[in-house]
């Protein structure tokens, strides 16, 4: 018997041929994957940026595929109720998650109770895109920078109404973080959703916001709100005048949505593996990359693996920042 291996010479030929029998099966799946249509779950309702990246793909994996991809828009819960619907599918690669950083990395801190472990649940497919928050804000407050912000918010503590699309999401959690950096006070007035906080703003309704630059960018150059600064490491290049908020003096502060594509847990390997390798074919291609850059989505792709570690760390930094700001749904 040799030492570090258990068994005689006739397990170590069984599990062998175990092994080989396995990578065969995984092979084979993957060749005939896929062999009916797929399914793609997008957690908001149809419309802007978000489903309009799902539908690029399904459009592009069809054409490749011969396979109808079919996207199904499955809003509720902060994308929760799409989340938990693809955690509980057949493990077999026809129905996947357009997942993001609110129901993957948010929504299990802090929600008391979901379908579904971030983790434990899902088999990462690929990054497909980030997109920064930009800072906004009504073109009557007599700020041009948020230097010009943080000394307004002190001089007038509890006095500004900042927008969010809702309790614990990415706009109400960096809002809640920057005030914390900058040590102010401002109320925080939630929406439900993005574009109605956004209208109430062009409208003077309430003072500021952090929204995504994809939607914010055309208010921003219709002059119906101004923008002090990106909350990424970078300028974008959407919009390059509009500074950083490390630039501003908040060295690291970044508010990074993110897109991915997420499988149940236990989908074959060999399945995920072609699955990464078609997004990243149809995100390289010139035409969908001039056409998603242009609205200021940053398209950045990953292996599964790494998918998996953004996932582990997100979920640890915003379980962190719930805690400390005390955000709750019940």
């Amino acid at each position: 018997m040799q030492a570090g291996y258990p068994g005689d010479g006739r397990s170590r030929v069984i599990a062998s041929v175990a092994l080989v029998a396995l990578a065969t099966a995984g092979s084979a799946m993957a060749q005939a994957w896929p062999a009916k249509p797929i399914r793609i779950i997008v957690p908001y309702a149809p419309g802007g940026p978000f489903d309009e990246v799902a539908r690029i793909l399904s459009q592009r994996m069809n054409e490749s595929w011969g396979q109808p991809v079919m996207v199904e828009n499955r809003s509720g819960a902060g994308g929760s109720i799409a989340a938990e619907l693809v955690a509980r599918s057949a493990p077999d690669g026809y129905t996947l998650l357009h997942g993001n950083a609110g129901p993957i990395t948010i929504n299990p801190s802090l929600m008391r109770k979901v379908g579904y472990d971030p983790v434990r649940d899902f088999a990462p497919v690929s990054l497909l895109l980030t997109s920064a928050m930009v800072l906004v804000v009504h073109p009557s407050l007599p700020v041009r920078s948020v230097a010009d912000l943080v000394r307004l918010a002190r001089a007038h503590p509890g006095e500004l109404n900042y927008a969010s699309a809702g309790i614990g999401n990415l706009q109400h959690l960096g809002m809640e973080s920057l005030q914390a950096m900058a040590g102010i006070r401002m109320n925080h007035v939630p929406y439900k959703g993005g574009a109605p906080a956004m209208l109430d703003l062009v409208a003077g309704q309430v003072s500021l916001m952090f929204d995504n630059i994809p939607t914010a960018i055309a208010q921003v150059r219709a002059g119906k709100v101004r923008a002090l600064g990106v909350a990424q490491a970078k300028r974008t290049p959407a919009a390059p005048d509009i500074p950083t908020l490390a630039e501003a003096g908040f060295p690291g502060f970044e508010v990074t949505s993110w897109q991915g594509f997420l499988a149940p847990a236990g989908t074959p390997a060999a399945v995920v593996n072609r699955l990464n390798a078609e997004i990243l074919r149809v995100l390289a291609q010139p035409d969908v990359r001039e056409r998603l850059t242009a609205q200021g989505i940053e398209i950045v792709t990953s292996t599964p693996q790494e998918l998996a570690a953004i996932i582990k760390r997100d979920a640890e930094i915003w379980a962190k920042v719930v805690k400390a700001t005390g955000a709750r749904i019940d």
